[in-house]
């Protein structure tokens, strides 16, 4: 639609249903996949809504962080061994990048 200025092609898409929003104060988006994330940091986020559906239009640079499968086996054990909550024992597992025998040794030396 060249030579069609801003006013019009907004009026154009309101009358076809289309509505475009900016969202403001996006800090980052994250799309978690199984085995990892796809971090946008800083995004430019279009939200554009025709006939009742939402579309999103995410503009930036990504990140791809890998992410460490801990199995729920694993976590129970190191809480067990350890004597520590769900959370520690997974932290630790995640600080040692799953070694079961690191992360309870990390947890009893203290």
């Amino acid at each position: 639609m060249m030579g069609m200025n801003p006013r019009q092609m907004k009026k154009l898409m309101r009358q076809m249903g289309i509505k475009m929003e900016e969202l403001e104060g996006v800090s980052e988006v994250v799309i978690r996949l199984e085995n990892k994330e796809i971090v946008i940091k800083e995004p430019a986020v279009t939200v554009i809504t025709a006939h009742g559906e939402k579309s999103y239009q995410i503009i930036g640079e990504e990140e791809i962080r890998e992410m460490l499968r801990i199995p729920e086996e694993d976590i129970q054990l190191v809480m067990e061994q350890a004597g520590v909550d769900r959370e520690t024992a997974r932290k630790a597992l995640e600080e040692t990048k799953g070694d079961i025998a690191e992360a309870i040794i990390k947890l009893t030396e203290d």
